[in-house]
């Protein structure tokens, strides 16, 4: 980036003594690795000590000095980030009685059983392993988020794969099948389940369903171009070529995976901000995300951790590994959250929590006690890792560590 570029990013916010580096490596994101605007937080023993935010609030602002600057409560559109919050809810479930991991889903969605699906499990969902990554005839952005059409094709859907034999990642598939058990469970939808049994609790600013009063903080999603080496983190910049080949072939599980709904829904819209589609529509700012992850590791002012250490055990309990039939590379699963591996580096090993494609991340190290949080602006070419993401994992570990 040129030195003008890296004059007028403006980083706000408060790093505790020693945290120094993950502040160092924030404003190096906006001068070497693209970003456009962006926050990232950590939480440690239940403890705030990085809160940190700049550049721009619409990123396709780029470098105008005179544009919107992002701000303290400024939230942001996670995409698949939102899959490790949905996952807490199953698992908050199973830990109060009311949800069976090993439960068939049509115990509790009798729909579902239909094409071939008797045996998918509870835990065959959160873990990708249900043979359910694909539709045959794919939703329109509206039908999507209507409440109605995803289930139901997914209760007419026969799998990829027999299920619990292997895994693929269930790009956007996932938001219906989460949603409507949680729906069959509870008689509420995941949205205000989060809204009142997480977010409102413990204080977030984290959405699965914006609502209208909250959609002026939301900043505007941009493709920006991914750094080169030696900027890019240690990461790939570019894919295999099998994986390239996969991604521009509208037949294969990938591209049909990632196009479940066809046309690409406008992510930028009110409508779609909306939609309670825990796979890939969540609203958050990154200080929320941490504080969210560090409620299921530990105490957080005071307050009772969210995650049991049975529970614990459970979303780091390795259930998926190995090559993934969705994205093509080696990818580990728990049940819902993703966990370290080469192809999505967390804080340390005993890591878990959730990348969004083009950017954000969160996720939480029970053995540090530290909980991390990254939202931007800036969309990049990237599924599981990115490199600003990755950038500060590694500021936050050099320091923890």
């Amino acid at each position: 980036m040129n030195g003008k570029r890296e004059s007028v990013v403006d980083v706000q916010g408060t790093v505790e003594d020693g945290f120094e580096p993950v502040r160092d490596a924030f404003m190096a994101n906006f001068a070497r690795r693209g970003e456009r605007g962006a926050a990232v937080a950590v939480y440690r023993h239940g403890r705030k000590v990085v809160d940190l935010w700049g550049g721009t609030k619409d990123g396709d602002a780029g470098g105008d000095p005179a544009a919107a600057p992002w701000e303290a409560g400024t939230a942001q559109v996670i995409r698949s980030a939102t899959k490790g919050i949905a996952a807490v809810v199953p698992l908050l479930l199973h830990q109060r009685g009311q949800l069976d991991l090993d439960a068939p889903v049509g115990t509790y969605w009798p729909e579902f059983k239909a094409a071939g699906k008797e045996r998918v499990l509870v835990r065959h969902l959160l873990s990708h392993r249900a043979g359910l990554p694909v539709l045959d005839t794919p939703l329109t952005p509206d039908q999507a988020i209507d409440g109605v059409s995803g289930p139901a094709a997914l209760a007419a859907q026969a799998p990829a794969w027999e299920p619990g034999t292997d895994h693929g990642y269930h790009a956007q598939t996932y938001s219906w099948l989460l949603g409507e058990l949680v729906l069959r469970v509870t008689g509420r939808t995941i949205g205000s389940w989060v809204a009142d049994e997480i977010a409102g609790p413990l204080g977030l600013d984290l959405w699965i369903g914006l609502p209208e009063e909250a959609q002026s903080r939301v900043g505007r999603l941009t493709a920006v171009e991914p750094p080169a080496p030696p900027a890019a983190s240690g990461l790939r910049v570019r894919p295999k070529q099998s994986v390239a080949d996969a991604y521009a072939d509208p037949g294969s599980l990938t591209s049909r995976a990632f196009a479940a709904i066809s046309p690409a829904p406008d992510e930028n819209a009110p409508e779609y901000r909306a939609a309670e589609l825990p796979a890939s529509a969540g609203v958050a700012t990154a200080r929320s995300l941490a504080r969210c992850y560090a409620a299921l590791i530990g105490p957080v002012d005071g307050r009772t951790r969210l995650f049991a250490p049975a529970t614990l055990t459970l979303a780091r309990t390795e259930e998926s590994a190995g090559l993934d039939r969705t994205l093509l590379v080696a990818t580990r699963f728990g049940l819902g959250f993703m966990l370290h591996g080469p192809s999505s580096p967390l804080l340390a090993p005993g890591a878990f929590g959730h990348p969004g494609r083009g950017g954000a991340l969160a996720c939480a190290d029970p053995e540090s006690g530290l909980a991390f949080g990254y939202v931007t602006n800036g969309m990049q070419r990237n599924v599981t890792a990115d490199a600003r993401a990755q950038a500060l994992l590694r500021a936050v570990s050099h320091v923890a560590g």
